[in-house]
């Protein structure tokens, strides 16, 4: 392989890209010290780059600058625009912030069967191929759902959007539910929340499914506990109920009074007043309804949230191989 130092060096982003999208989707939770290194590379490179088209003496000179300039003051602050209106998760506007600086221009790869990237598009600017590429793989994965979905025979609404889970994997899922007690919503419970209220009572969903009457009955929450963050770490809380918890929850259930009104239901109220933070925005309503459902249904539609560091990772990949998906199509058909 034929490249400048520069190009060469930025290709870390790929394996730490990788590692990445592979850590998001199994917990959700990317540490930030994952960016400091890739964004000190991409500002040496930056520099390096920069000073070779110094003094700006003709036409590849200023489109240098040009490039560099859209990169860095149009894409950093478009991510932290969509992280600040809820769109982007905080690692996806990281790695996107860090990929705008890494990449302002295109780099090239000299192999046995040619130059890479393939598809250069006019603009010039890298990490924009990235990004469009990244919402292109995005856009094909509501397809796999539904088609996933079709295959499977669970058809519903929300098909293209989510999948049919089994509420006792909830403990190691991701997402937020997709239903109600009286049918589908966009806006359900999230599962982070629902392991962090786990956590608070020290309980397990396998007891409150063995009792939710009981469970429902603010005055059975004692002791609390640290919610933690709702990240899944397989503590034995979050799953099976510990040797005769059903049982003793099924007798209390037995007991229970199910028409008895309560002023705060689960606790839910308390749960929110007591937690740092807000639960991933859960309302105590929000919470209610979730735990309604989750104890009542052996299985529910969730979203699963996919990151968008995975999207960004596959757009890398194939922004440094193919190119643009988004210029070779309109080639394609004749529209540029």
């Amino acid at each position: 392989m034929l490249a400048a130092t520069t190009d060469l060096l930025r290709l870390i982003a790929v394996p730490a890209l990788g590692w990445a999208a592979w850590r998001d989707v199994r917990t959700r939770r990317l540490p930030n010290r994952l960016w400091y290194p890739l964004f000190a590379v991409g500002l040496l490179t930056l520099v390096w780059d920069g000073l070779s088209h110094l003094p700006v003496a003709g036409v590849d000179d200023r489109l240098f600058f040009v490039r560099v300039g859209i990169s860095v003051l149009v894409l950093v602050p478009l991510a932290y625009g969509l992280w600040w209106v809820g769109g982007f998760g905080g690692a996806d506007a990281k790695a996107l912030m860090t990929l705008a600086v890494l990449f302002p221009t295109y780099p090239v790869f000299y192999l046995s069967t040619g130059a890479y990237p393939a598809v250069v598009t006019n603009v010039g600017v890298f990490s924009m191929t990235i990004l469009t590429n990244a919402v292109l793989v995005g856009l094909a994965y509501p397809v796999y759902l539904g088609v996933r979905n079709g295959l499977r025979g669970d058809q519903s609404p929300v098909m293209f959007l989510g999948r049919r889970t089994d509420v006792s994997a909830l403990p190691a899922e991701h997402g937020r539910l997709f239903e109600t007690t009286d049918g589908f919503t966009r806006d359900g419970l999230d599962i982070d929340a629902l392991r962090m209220y786990l956590r608070w009572r020290g309980t397990s969903l396998a007891a409150l499914r063995a009792a939710p009457a009981a469970h429902r009955d603010p005055a059975s929450v004692g002791e609390t506990n640290e919610p933690t963050d709702g990240a899944v770490d397989g503590s034995a809380v979050e799953g099976e109920a510990a040797p005769g918890e059903a049982a003793v929850a099924t007798d209390a259930d037995a007991d229970a009074d199910t028409d008895v009104e309560f002023d705060d239901p689960w606790a839910a109220e308390r749960f929110l007043d007591e937690i740092e933070g807000s639960a991933y925005g859960t309302a105590p309503e929000t919470l209610r309804e979730g735990l309604a459902v989750v104890t009542t249904r052996d299985s529910v539609w969730i979203s699963p949230g996919i990151p968008f560091v995975v999207p960004l990772f596959l757009g890398l990949c194939i922004a440094l191989t193919y190119g643009d998906l988004l210029f070779g199509l309109l080639r394609a058909i004749g529209a540029v």
